[in-house]
């Protein structure tokens, strides 16, 4: 008997930043090969930090990405004074904090209403939604810009910031210019309450998986910028023996590099890898949100990721109320920094997960080697992997409905390829 053969072809994914494109194949009730396409061209970051000043890294690096420019100028500013062997503590650590949690809200709202909640409820995007749920979509608005007023207040502007430096902040703030945000923040932090608990309403297909998640773990908070590298697997090393354990493999229908675990395995980094690797370091409202929101310190089911990210929405906006409240101004804006040869390594988490930095410099401050993983080439692999498995479990489901949740399992994961969103061109092959 002949073998009935079906392929997925999707040429451009929508509601993802960057370009990419899906192709599935299977035989009979199997499938046999995934492809989650990156075909936008690399950007050469790497290559273009050698021979610049230590100093001018976070703001080149800042230029990788419009979402999340914070998490990039994060790992390298820590990264550079890991390399001089300085650590910044008190009122800038909180600083870098408060930044982050501007980053994480902005980011993940954007995720959460625009990009992944159309998904769930059947619209082409978040326009058509906005017709029949208008005010779900204008409390997604009002609470991504709390998350870009941090932002652009500690940053210079909203996009690719300009305040952050290597050593601290060019500029810091009073406590007086800082309680301004406070407002909008109590609001935002009810809101994001909302969120949680309307997310956790949403109709999710049954796909619980068993993940190496790997992200940063402090003792004493929910991680931004500081921790060992943890797994639930055993994994526990500091983040100078990164590249021991994690190593970048290129394949052929990818221009972004695959990065797994030595041996080849996919892992899982991001929201929910932060969450079930330190859900008791969450704040007490964010931790009940949680259990009330069914998720008692575990979630496997990466389609509810969504849920994962509306608590850690929740957690930024009542860390940064904590943050400013405790805030005292700093006698000074930043540590300064004398060149020094040496080697860094940094590891932040970015709203999708870990990002890797590591620089060489040499004695005059002069940038020799560089190199950074980002969240999405870490979740590729761990992408295709999660196809393989949900494809088959819905196989009987119509071509286009089977089309429309592969596209939701790849946003599932938020992927940052780069800062557009394409429209959907869909080609469907039938045998």
């Amino acid at each position: 008997m002949k073998k009935k053969t079906k392929t997925i072809k999707v040429d451009y994914l929508a509601r993802v930043e960057g370009e990419g494109g899906l192709y599935i194949k299977m035989k009979d009730d199997a499938v046999v090969d995934v492809k989650l396409k990156i075909f936008e061209p690399p950007r050469f970051f790497e290559a273009f930090l050698r021979d610049r000043d230590f100093r001018e890294a976070p703001d080149i690096t800042a230029r990788i990405c419009g979402i999340c420019p914070v998490a990039y100028q994060m790992s390298a500013v820590h990264a550079m004074e890991n390399a001089l062997g300085i650590k910044i503590q008190g009122p800038l650590r909180d600083l870098r904090r408060l930044i982050y949690c501007g980053e994480w809200i902005e980011s993940h709202v954007l995720h959460i209403y625009m990009l992944h909640a159309p998904d769930f409820l059947g619209y082409q995007d978040a326009i058509q939604m906005a017709k029949d749920h208008k005010a779900i979509v204008e409390r997604g608005l009002k609470l991504k810009k709390a998350g870009n007023e941090i932002v652009a207040l500690l940053g210079g502007r909203e996009i690719h910031p300009i305040n952050v430096k290597v050593g601290g902040f060019y500029k810091v703030f009073s406590k007086n210019e800082l309680n301004v945000l406070s407002e909008n923040l109590k609001w935002a932090r009810d809101a994001a309450l909302e969120t949680v608990r309307w997310t956790a309403k949403l109709p999710f297909p049954e796909f619980e998986q068993d993940y190496e998640f790997v992200a940063l773990s402090h003792p004493d908070e929910y991680p931004f910028n500081e921790g060992r590298l943890i797994s639930n697997r055993g994994l526990n090393i500091d983040i100078a023996e990164y590249e021991n354990n994690f190593v970048e493999e290129h394949v052929e229908h990818s221009n972004a590099l695959h990065s797994v675990l030595k041996g080849g395995g996919s892992y899982f980094v991001g929201p929910m890898a932060r969450f079930n690797l330190n859900f008791k370091r969450l704040s007490p409202i964010a931790r009940q949100a949680a259990e009330e929101a069914g998720l008692k310190g575990v979630c496997q089911n990466p389609f509810k990721s969504i849920i994962v990210r509306s608590i850690e929405v929740l957690y930024a906006c009542d860390e940064a109320l904590r943050i400013i409240e405790s805030y005292e101004k700093p006698d000074r804006p930043f540590e300064e920094m004398l060149p020094a040869e040496g080697e860094g390594f940094s590891c932040t988490e970015a709203p999708r997960g870990i990002l890797y930095h590591r620089y060489k410099i040499d004695n005059q401050g002069k940038i020799l080697e560089a190199k950074i993983v980002p969240p999405t080439s870490q979740n590729q692999k761990t992408i295709e992997n999660d196809l393989y498995k949900f494809v088959p479990k819905y196989i009987q489901l119509p071509q286009e409905e089977l089309t429309w949740q592969c596209e939701q399992a790849i946003r599932n994961y938020d992927p940052c390829i780069s800062c557009a969103t394409h429209f959907l061109k869909l080609d469907i092959e039938r045998n």
